[in-house]
């Protein structure tokens, strides 16, 4: 049997190896992503974005909207995404004073662009994939900030009531305002299965991830645009997009097209111009602003050191990572489970194998022992009781032929005592029979009595004979002493 589930367990690597052993390869889209510093150009334009409505670059990121009431802006990528399998990792902030924020940002790949609209800032009916990060609640069901997922045709109007609850495909609830690290969504579109991970700001390590949505047989445009939009109403939060990055998933068995000499040199030549210019631009900066020249070593001293205050704060915090790190390392396990569970159970379903339940009569061996066991604990303690029951008598006894009388039965009991368990110890140490040996014909019901029923009779009548020895000891001792 040990040898069937080690085939079995070993036949489920191997189909899980063959099934999920390579990864996609992916490509970085240099063309539609944008991360700073140094994001936007002289003229305030970021190469291969356009943004609009009330979003402002910066130098370290785009702010979509700022913490002002009724604000919508929008980020959209000049090319178009074509491509059948893609990922993309979309850093951001959302800061407020407020402890309710609004109204939410949403990342978008669409079949066109998106124009200034009621939902986080763009257009409805779109055609395409829409991620939303929704911080108010509408519906009044608590169940906000809140991360889902909404595929649309360009015939389904977005459910301001509910916060699109009926329409998505997923979600999670993850709290992603004001946080110390800025919040990472990273969304993956792999062979007609759409997966959104989120690192909610807690830590700043790459690799903290957390599943929030997978959902299979997604259907979405061959090609699409991408970009951001966020809105604020009532309430207003700050919407901040610090990176932007696009990769395409190539499967591990496709060839990868070759770059020629000709494109090698472009890209090439773009990048030595790109450089170039950066560093220009440094440098006619340290020119016009001397005085802001950062030098490293002009601190004060107390930024040299680290206070007590500091010192517990930081290991505080490290201890709160430890915990985080555990327990995202579970979660990671439990989501690789549930992601594999289906093809495992598939596998598993198709092998033959199974364990099997021990026979009848191995079972009512083992039963049995278990019985004489206890029959010869229950002996030994009959055994004790009677010597210590012999050592009692002498002391009270000052001579007379019953004395006598009384401490020959008391040793013959003892040596029957002993007999008894002897005969059990030798029953206990007995070899079970083989699995293939031949054995005796059951006897049929009622012919004689089981070895269970005639021990505890024997062990009753030893107890009633040391009761009444008993008793009678203590007549004659109460009979004495009339004399």
């Amino acid at each position: 049997m040990s040898a069937t589930r080690f085939l079995v367990f070993a036949a489920c690597i191997l189909c899980l190896h063959q099934a999920f052993g390579e990864l996609p390869k992916a490509r970085f889209e240099y063309k539609l992503s944008f991360k700073g510093p140094h994001l936007v150009q002289r003229d305030n334009t970021i190469p291969f974005w356009e943004y609009s409505g009330d979003a402002l670059a910066g130098d370290e990121g785009i702010r979509i909207t700022p913490s002002l009431r009724s604000k919508k802006g929008a980020v959209w990528s000049k090319n178009q995404l074509v491509s059948p399998n893609w990922q993309i990792e979309v850093a951001l902030r959302v800061t407020g004073r407020g402890r309710i924020g609004a109204d939410g940002m949403a990342i978008w790949f669409t079949e066109s662009k998106g124009q200034e609209g009621n939902v986080f800032g763009s257009s409805d009916h779109w055609r395409g994939l829409g991620v939303f990060l929704d911080s108010f609640d509408n519906d009044n069901q608590h169940n906000n900030p809140y991360i889902m997922a909404i595929v649309n045709d360009g015939t389904l109007a977005f459910d301001h009531m509910s916060d699109g609850s009926s329409q998505q495909l997923g979600g999670c609830l993850r709290d992603f305002r004001n946080k110390p690290f800025p919040v990472r969504v990273r969304i993956e579109y792999y062979k007609q299965a759409l997966t959104v991970m989120v690192n909610n700001g807690l830590s700043n390590k790459p690799e903290d991830f957390e599943l929030c949505l997978r959902a299979v047989n997604v259907v979405l445009p061959g090609a699409g645009y991408l970009g951001v939009s966020a809105a604020t109403g009532g309430l207003a939060d700050d919407h901040d997009v610090l990176s932007f990055l696009t990769h395409t998933l190539h499967e591990p068995t496709a060839e990868t097209a070759k770059v020629s000499e000709e494109e090698r040199r472009k890209f090439e030549d773009e990048f030595n111009q790109y450089y170039k210019d950066l560093e220009r631009a440094k440098e006619d900066y340290q020119k016009e602003h001397p005085d802001k020249a950062f030098d490293p070593y002009n601190m004060p001293e107390d930024k040299w050191f680290e206070s007590e205050s500091q010192r517990e704060l930081r290991q505080i915090f490290d201890g709160q990572m430890n915990i985080h790190d555990s327990v995202r390392d579970v979660s990671r396990k439990l989501d690789e489970l549930l992601g594999r569970q289906e093809l495992v159970l598939a596998k598993v379903s198709s092998l033959p194998g199974g364990q099997q339940m021990p026979p009848p009569q191995v079972q009512q061996q083992n039963e049995l022992l278990q019985q004489i066991r206890d029959l010869r604990a229950v002996v030994n303690d009959v055994q004790v009781r009677a010597a210590n029951l012999q050592s009692g008598g002498g002391v009270q006894q000052h001579g007379g032929g019953a004395n006598v009388n009384q401490q020959m039965a008391l040793h013959e009991i003892k040596d029957r005592l002993n007999t008894v368990g002897n005969d059990v110890s030798m029953l206990v140490k007995r070899p079970p029979p083989a699995a293939g040996a031949a054995q005796c014909p059951p006897p049929p019901a009622g012919s004689c009595l089981t070895p269970v029923v005639f021990f505890v009779a024997m062990g009753i009548q030893i107890v009633i004979m040391i009761g009444y020895m008993v008793y009678r000891q203590n007549k004659e001792a109460t009979a004495k002493k009339f004399y």
